[in-house]
């Protein structure tokens, strides 16, 4: 296999410079996407808040929201959620929002570590400083302070916060504070000066952060092509001025040549010619 392999890369022609190195790392990139497999953690209960259930791409099943405290809101349909793949859109088009606190009971039967997600999206302000609301956990314990979620992504882009948390003996531990527990955990979203509190979708798995899937890394801003050819001749014309010679310095070699090399067929002229007029002389 290994024989195989070398021989397909020894037949197989690479570009060269700049542009082979770029097929490489774009070539690797895929590779380790497509070979890649995420183990999640044991999903105990899901809700996605302010519409209808929904399977995920990792397998995480969301429930129909039913919460009797807030309105549900399907705005975020107008929009186009970046982060996240086109089937999985709907967990951050919908949402659930109220006009003071409010929140939901999540059940936890076991003793273990857990983590929180809180998936949001803001779908309605184009400015920071509108919609600002606190998260907290067992009605003692705040995990997301003043989050404002235009300010943290934009708007129209997808946006996770996650909290893990552990459940021991009927005991919560978030944060280094503990409090105690009968068969659940609230979590509410906190109203303040602020506009109303609202959350896209939630779940709790028994697991740790690192089995949590990651969203997509935030879209940065690309350079102009145009851009880049000037930061290329920049940089070419700052290389070529610090560039050190390989080997000492060679002299010119006409800047040295001695000024009695150049004045030598004069005198041989001049020498000529006094024995020649001698002799016309002599005539």
């Amino acid at each position: 296999m290994v024989i195989g392999v070398r021989a397909m890369l020894a037949r197989f022609q690479l570009p060269r410079g700049r542009e082979g190195s770029r097929f490489l790392l774009v070539s690797l990139l895929i590779c380790l996407k497509c070979s890649a497999t995420h183990a999640i953690g044991d999903v105990i209960w899901a809700v996605n808040c302010g519409g209808e259930g929904h399977t995920d791409v990792h397998g995480i099943r969301y429930e129909k929201d039913s919460a009797p405290v807030g309105i549900p809101s399907d705005y975020g349909k107008t929009l186009m959620i970046d982060r996240v793949v086109p089937q999985d859109q709907i967990l951050y088009q919908t949402e659930r929002y109220h006009m003071s606190t409010f929140g939901y009971d999540v059940p936890i039967r076991e003793d273990g570590d857990y983590v929180l997600v809180l998936k949001f999206c803001e779908v309605w302000f184009t400015s920071p400083n509108k919609k600002v609301f606190d998260v907290t956990l067992n009605g003692e314990h705040t995990v997301v302070e003043n989050l404002d979620i235009y300010n943290k992504v934009g708007r129209g882009v997808a946006h996770d916060e996650i909290v893990p948390f552990s459940v021991r003996n009927g005991k919560l531990k978030v944060n280094g504070e503990t409090s105690k527990i009968n068969g659940k955990v609230s979590v509410e979203f906190i109203k303040g000066e602020y506009d109303n509190p609202k959350i896209n979708a939630i779940y709790v798995m028994k697991g740790t952060v690192e089995d949590v899937p990651s969203l997509a890394p935030l879209p940065g801003v690309q350079k102009e092509p145009e851009e880049e050819e000037e930061e290329d001749e920049l940089n070419e014309s700052k290389s070529s001025k610090s560039r050190r010679p390989s080997g000492p310095k060679v002299a010119d070699p006409y800047s040295e040549d001695d000024t009695s090399t150049i004045l030598l067929p004069v005198f041989v002229a001049v020498g000529a010619f006094f024995p020649l007029l001698f002799c016309l002389c002599k005539l």
